[in-house]
């Protein structure tokens, strides 16, 4: 150990390796991050100033989009300033605070997707007790507790990283600090903190999406036994956006996540890893807006106001 030197900041190597398309990749990621930002936030401000949207529904989608803006804040700001002025470096601890941020927020999208199904289940399995099973004080529960107990769960992962050591090699094959690569370079044992991880992994993945698939489970066969085809058509459109970015937001995770960590497959991880922590949460309000006729309709009656209230002036 006395002939080790200690690293004090990592080499974010992200793009590295395409020099010639580090402007291009800086525009592309700029206009996503602008985009994913301006989506969420519209979102968020047509639910605050529509009434008619002051429903639980609603209210989590305004936590979600919150949660999308945080989470491409995490990560986007850092590889926007690696690919414009070509500095990769990153502080240990400015390593670890990103990871810590990244794998909360991603957990609390776990609990919260999951309480979005259970809203969900109790609007076309249960209806007649809806409004009293979803009020205020279980919507406020719900999304207090997906976003406090991934914060909370993460300072047990995070304190036991920061007592980790790192010498020799400092380069992460990443654009962003997730937690192979972070453990990879480690001289120090990391047995107890990939064992806490594996722990708070199943906790805050399989446990939310099996909650998740039994919410639709439920939902799938309510909807088979409504008689008419209209019916069907209606209980499905309740459901089907928060569907979609359900099986985006798994379905990419479990791909960068059960690829073997090898050299020839690291790309094709980078490759995914873009699409769960940089499109993912832009894809959202577009699902959202695109497919939902109530958020059309409270888009035209605020611009309807608008106009109204310019006119008067």
């Amino acid at each position: 150990m006395g002939n080790q030197t200690f690293v004090k900041e990592f080499i974010l190597l992200g793009f590295g390796d395409l020099p010639e398309l580090q402007l291009f990749l800086f525009l592309l990621f700029l206009v996503i991050y602008l985009a994913t930002m301006s989506g969420n936030i519209l979102i968020m401000f047509l639910v605050v100033v529509d009434r008619h949207l002051h429903t639980p529904m609603y209210f989590f989608l305004v936590n979600l989009s919150c949660l999308e803006i945080c989470y491409s804040s995490a990560i986007l700001p850092r590889l926007l300033a690696s690919l414009l002025t070509g500095d990769r470096t990153i502080s240990v601890s400015g390593c670890i605070s990103q990871f810590y941020f990244f794998g909360s927020l991603a957990a609390a999208e776990s609990y919260l997707l999951a309480a979005m199904s259970y809203d969900r289940y109790l609007a076309i399995c249960n209806p007649l007790n809806y409004t009293a099973l979803m009020n205020t004080k279980c919507c406020l529960q719900l999304s207090a507790g997906s976003w406090i107990s991934a914060f909370l769960a993460n300072c047990v992962v995070i304190f036991l990283a920061s007592q980790l050591t790192f010498c020799d090699s400092n380069e992460i094959p990443h654009f962003f600090c997730d937690f192979s690569p972070i453990m990879n370079l480690s001289c120090s044992d990391t047995s107890l903190v990939e064992l806490v991880t594996l722990v708070m992994a199943f906790i805050f993945t399989p446990t939310p999406c099996l909650l998740t698939l039994a919410s639709y489970i439920f939902i799938i066969t309510t909807i088979l036994r409504i008689p008419s085809t209209r019916g069907k058509q209606k209980a499905f459109s309740t459901c089907s956006s928060h569907l979609m970015v359900i099986v985006i937001f798994y379905g990419t995770i479990i791909i960068v996540y059960m690829l073997p960590d090898t050299s020839t497959l690291r790309d094709l991880n980078k490759v995914f890893s873009v699409f769960y922590t940089v499109l993912t949460p832009l894809v959202n309000p577009l699902i959202y807006t695109l497919r939902n006729q109530e958020v059309h309709n409270a888009l035209r009656r605020w611009a309807a106001n608008k106009r109204r209230a310019f006119g008067k002036n």
